[in-house]
């Protein structure tokens, strides 16, 4: 017996990945560390529309944290090692993990990531879908 999904549509084809997708999407950090914000700007023109993954990864350095695309989930991830042997009077920044996972649909491309302040912007562009027309062959059997 196959599981039903909503994407089990006869009408939807090409879309067994998706679902797949989604479970990974659903699997990844459950937690909210760290924060992150998305934001999206209209292109100009035909240009398509730009995207931006924002996360606050204040007291990283850039080689602490890694970004890989593989099979359109994009993931960052960020690790702090406590060296520092220090006498702590109270001690509220701890050093930590974390993976942040998001799945990129078909066409999104990572164009550059910057690391300002304490912010880890991601930048992405989604071209402009494009329409075809499709011509129709006359066939004559006779």
């Amino acid at each position: 017996m196959s599981r039903l999904t909503p994407l089990g549509s006869p009408l939807l084809l090409g879309f067994d990945e998706i679902q797949h997708f989604l479970d990974r999407a659903g699997n990844g950090s459950g937690e909210g560390y760290p924060p992150y914000n998305i934001e999206r700007f209209d292109g100009e023109g035909d240009a398509g529309e730009q995207l931006r993954i924002t996360l606050a990864v204040a007291g990283f350095k850039v080689d602490q944290l890694s970004i890989t695309l593989e099979h359109n989930q994009l993931t960052i991830r960020g690790h702090q090692s406590d060296e520092q042997k220090s006498d702590y009077l109270h001690r509220g920044i701890a050093a930590r993990q974390f993976q942040r996972t998001f799945v990129l649909a078909d066409g999104i491309k990572v164009i550059n990531a910057d690391l300002k302040n304490g912010l880890l912007s991601i930048a992405l562009h989604r071209p402009q879908a494009k329409h075809q027309i499709i011509e129709i062959n006359i066939i004559d059997l006779g």
